[in-house]
């Protein structure tokens, strides 16, 4: 499904990212983790292409996304939605216009510019909602809900772009543990649901562990890990995150020793916060 071969970022000296090879199929759900600065923001950022590569090729189905433009380009954004730790909601503007700017790309350059919704754009952003439990929200104003409802509405916008991928980078950063669980639980209703492929930039392993199927960690710019999350060994997981490791995992409890198990995954429902 999306081949990355190569792939690297540098910022003057400085590679943020440096050589990264991956294959990821159609349907998986990724946690890419590694301590900060490690260079997880700028890949998926690469793979949407808000950051250009310095070197390497991201292939999509045969395509070479490193070369689009135009329209090419801002349909192949729509295809690998992103969402953010800051949600990037318009704060002034109410819930379903906030979602409804999701399908921009697939609207005619005249009603884009005027953002003239149509009866169909407008029930595909109020089911997106319903599925996360929020259409009674829709006419509020984004800034008036809370951080878990934002991200939930965050999501919603990604999904009506009607994406193969979802990029979700540190999406739970600035929530509390139940918000945290809810957003969560979200993704992978997406990514089960819809069979969606969702990369998603974690900085806690247990949470890592517990809801993907695969795992890629990144340190200094580079892949050093990749594999399923049984293979994330307490000592795997020092050599990713160093002097930070006790702050990302209860070593005695969150993580097996080599050859252990992980924890069994929660489930993918959860009540909607207030």
């Amino acid at each position: 499904m999306l081949v990355i071969d190569g792939l690297t970022c540098r910022f003057g000296s400085k590679a943020a990212v440096s050589d990264v090879n991956l294959e990821i199929g159609h349907g998986a759900f990724i946690g890419v983790i590694g301590r900060s600065g490690a260079g997880k923001s700028t890949l998926l950022r690469m793979i949407n292409r808000l950051q250009d590569s310095s070197a390497g090729r991201i292939v999509f189905e045969g395509t070479d996304v490193t070369g689009l433009k135009g329209r090419e380009l801002r349909l192949w954004r729509a295809q690998a939605a992103m969402i953010f730790q800051q949600f990037n909601l318009v704060g002034r503007l109410d819930v379903l216009t906030n979602v409804l700017m999701g399908r921009l790309s697939t609207m005619a350059g005249w009603r884009a510019m005027t953002k003239t919704w149509s009866a169909e754009d407008k029930a595909v952003a109020l089911s997106a909602l319903d599925q996360f439990d929020i259409a009674t929200l829709a006419a509020q104003r984004a800034d008036s809900l809370s951080g878990g409802q934002q991200q939930r509405v965050a999501i919603a916008r990604a999904l009506v772009q009607e994406p193969r991928m979802i990029l979700a980078d540190e999406p739970i950063a600035s929530l509390d543990p139940r918000n945290t669980k809810v957003v969560m639980d979200s993704l992978l209703r997406i990514n089960k649901h819809f069979g969606i492929t969702v990369l998603c930039n974690l900085h806690s392993l247990e949470l890592a562990r517990t809801y993907c199927d695969r795992l890629i960690g990144m340190a200094g710019g580079k892949v050093v890990f990749d594999g399923a999350p049984d293979a994330l060994t307490a000592d795997v997981a020092r050599d990713l995150y160093g002097l930070e490791a006790d702050e990302v995992m209860d070593l005695d409890h969150a993580m097996p020793a080599a050859g252990g198990h992980a924890p069994a995954a929660l489930p993918a429902t959860a009540a909607p916060d207030r």
